[in-house]
């Protein structure tokens, strides 16, 4: 490995909420007892030293004695065109069709002002990353769930006939499209991205199309863009994307749109106007300037082997040891996240999923409730951590939460 992915990093009282929030809130994990160190798998963030190119670039610019108004530098759209050229085979993309966003689910609450009127319905897949829900609602709009299911093979698919049903049944004429998906990790094959695409076509519907998570993706499977199935998808389709899920940079703020339609274009960057919030901070421009250098394409590789090796260790430790406790997994095809089913757990226990929960977070395993992402009986697991830190992870599992 060229870059650490080894190293446990000490992130207490360094502005991370993945190890200080733990247990001040609602809906964040409780703290460990005494004697047990913190492993924060829950939010997506990652533990691992950030690519030395990035802070080179930020530094280089806080040298310079001067922060006032400023333009994105051309160099800023080259570095996202050459990203997606290499990263994801898009052609013919230009500058005019890059727009910055202050957050993903800032350019997906955009879109659905641009045109939709409090009240109308969108089309969700579920279970559904707890960012839309929370954004979709609070913009006032109605989301209408279609859920996704299990084939005989365990790999989760979309139901096209319930899409189709729910699409005519509620006069949705807007989508949500997760590509890959969130939480489920599934990687999305470019025949099923097709179908989803002509059902949204045939009813007229806008489509945001949340990339987010298109570089983190495992070996065997490969991102398709959604823009890139047809020309009608490359018209009706906000696709967003940035750097901070990939480069773990959320704290630094900056994602972008890749919208093709100059109408559709004219739309969003109209709505993302009016709060006057949109506004690119400096810093971030060249965090993903630094980010998306050679030496990122680099830095991507080796997380995504770390990833994956990740995965293998905790997928066959959980089918090997916990599903007699009642405890499935879905190997996702993508992100670093897992999305446990522990249903028959809770079925033997005759409990809800907060016992487990709790008697995780007790020993430090700062694992995330499922249910605010539609998993009934879900636990999310984050697994973008040194292997030594998920292998004791698992190792305090065995220990104190299913006995074994």
């Amino acid at each position: 490995m060229t870059y650490d992915f080894t190293s446990i990093m000490d992130r207490r009282g360094q502005d991370a909420i993945a190890v200080d929030a733990l247990g001040l809130d609602s809906g964040v994990p409780g703290a460990p007892d005494p004697g047990f160190d913190a492993i924060p798998m829950w939010v997506a963030d990652m533990n691992f030293p950030v690519l030395p190119t990035i802070q080179e670039a930020i530094e280089a610019r806080v040298r310079q004695p001067h922060f006032g108004y400023f333009e994105p530098r051309p160099e800023y759209y080259q570095a996202i065109i050459g990203w997606q050229r290499d990263r994801n085979g898009v052609t013919e993309l230009e500058p005019e069709h890059i727009g910055y966003e202050n957050g993903v689910l800032g350019g997906l609450v955009a879109t659905l002002q641009a045109f939709m009127a409090p009240g109308d319905a969108v089309l969700v897949h579920s279970p559904t990353y707890i960012g839309f829900t929370s954004s979709i609602e609070n913009a006032g709009f109605k989301i209408v769930h279609s859920p996704l299911v299990l084939d005989k093979a365990g790999v989760w698919r979309m139901d096209f006939e319930d899409m189709e049903r729910k699409l005519v049944e509620n006069k949705i004429h807007a989508a949500v499209f997760c590509s890959p998906h969130n939480p489920c990790g599934r990687v999305w094959e470019r025949a099923e991205v097709e179908c989803a695409m002509e059902l949204y076509a045939k009813y007229d519907c806008v489509v945001v199309s949340d990339e987010i998570w298109s570089d983190i993706i495992l070996p065997g499977h490969a991102h398709v863009p959604t823009q890139s199935v047809s020309d009608d998808a490359r018209r009706r389709t906000v696709a967003l994307y940035a750097p901070s899920k990939t480069f773990n940079l959320a704290g630094l703020v900056g994602s972008y749109h890749i919208i093709y339609d100059s109408y559709l274009r004219d739309r969003v960057d109209a709505q993302a106007s009016k709060c006057h919030y949109n506004s690119m901070n400096m810093l971030s421009m060249y965090a993903l300037m630094g980010a998306y250098r050679p030496e990122g394409r680099v830095w991507v590789d080796e997380l995504c082997q770390v990833i994956a090796a990740n995965v293998d260790f905790a997928c066959a430790h959980i089918e090997e040891r916990y599903a007699g406790a009642g405890v499935r997994v879905v190997r996702p095809q993508g992100t670093y996240m897992l999305f446990l089913d522990c249903t028959g757990w809770c079925e033997v226990h005759g409990c809800e999923v907060d016992e487990l929960l709790r008697a995780g977070w007790r020993v430090g395993v700062a694992w995330q409730d499922g249910r605010p992402f539609h998993g009934s009986h879900h636990i999310r697991m984050n697994l973008a951590l040194p292997t030594a830190r998920v292998e004791e992870a698992f190792a305090r599992l065995d220990a104190h939460v299913f006995g074994l």
